[in-house]
């Protein structure tokens, strides 16, 4: 759905974006990363056609955002991270207008308008002037103008910046419910976000792609081992030793005692030795059953600061 290849953005001497090259498919909810001054926004303003690139393409459905702009900003819907409303208006005055910005039939626009307010929940507030919603309602209508046109593309700039807990809850779930008819790209800096939404992630620091790939192939490629906690029933030192004896296991220890005969243990493996289906195999021959049994490997947090910070380390 959109191609960007050898992608640079030249102000003067410095190099914004310095030959990025990815690619979203159709369907994929991706997550765009990076810290402030990396390129994201102005990849984003390339993508929609706000800015122009030094070199390189960007194609949406085909199509060249330079060779065919107007047919681009047909396919895609842009949520700025200050959504661009007009407080004086009312949300069905503002709606309307940005429908004719994007030259919307008027009959289509009728039933497009009814649904678009009930999927994004704001039908009850459509005669009330948007300078008296509240942060979370003016980020609802500001996605609502995104979806105007049934882009196939949404591109999301920090969309849950400044909400309350709840409303952020809500927004991801609006998100992840637009990711079945819509290709997304999603920027944010709060990437638990990001690991609860998005099927891939893209990375980019100074400008430079530093990683894209799933969080759980990230975590892996830059993990020596895999590291897991397991909670067990049965005495702690026969425990300790089948588990010591497993197969790819480097490292134990115990992490905590939940109640006489329950304790909690850390394991590192090898990351090319899956240690879970010999684990289970000698605890229950033993009658030691397993009480819980979750991952440690690295967080998304874990990846960019380890990513960014190499990148740094090298370029000194």
């Amino acid at each position: 759905m959109i191609e960007i290849q050898n992608l640079t953005k030249e102000y003067g001497k410095i190099k914004a974006v310095n030959d990025i090259s990815f690619t979203v498919e159709k369907g994929e909810i991706l997550g765009f990363l990076g810290p402030n001054g990396a390129g994201k926004s102005t990849t984003m303003n390339i993508l929609t056609g706000y800015i122009s690139s030094t070199s390189g393409t960007v194609k949406v459905a085909g199509y060249d955002i330079l060779e065919d702009p107007v047919e681009v900003k047909k396919r895609i819907g842009y949520l700025p991270e200050q959504p661009p409303l007009y407080m004086d208006m009312t949300v069905n005055e503002y709606l309307n207008f940005c429908a004719d910005l994007k030259s919307v039939p008027h009959k289509e626009w009728k039933s497009q308008k009814k649904d678009i307010m009930e999927l994004v929940k704001i039908s009850h507030v459509s005669h009330r002037l948007i300078k008296n919603l509240s942060k979370g309602y003016k980020q609802r209508v500001g996605l609502a103008q995104a979806l105007i046109g049934t882009p196939d593309v949404l591109i999301l700039d920090e969309p849950t910046v400044g909400l309350d807990p709840k409303q952020i809850i809500e927004i991801r779930k609006l998100i992840k419910a637009l990711g079945k008819n819509h290709t997304i790209i999603l920027s944010t800096h709060i990437l638990p976000e990001v690991s609860a939404v998005c099927d891939r992630v893209v990375i980019i620091n100074k400008g430079k792609i530093a990683a894209i790939d799933t969080p759980d192939n990230l975590s892996k490629m830059l993990s020596d081992f895999s590291r897991f906690t397991v909670t067990v029933a049965g005495p702690e030192n026969k425990v300790k030793d089948i588990l010591s004896h497993l197969y790819g296991v480097k490292y134990l220890e115990t992490s905590g005692k939940l109640r006489d005969d329950e304790y909690s243990y850390i394991i590192e493996a090898d990351k090319d030795v899956d240690v879970r289906k010999p684990m289970f195999n000698q605890l229950a021959q033993h009658g030691f059953p397993i009480l819980e049994l979750k991952s440690l490997n690295l967080s998304l947090e874990e990846i960019f600061i380890q990513l960014t910070t190499n990148e740094e380390k090298e370029a000194k």
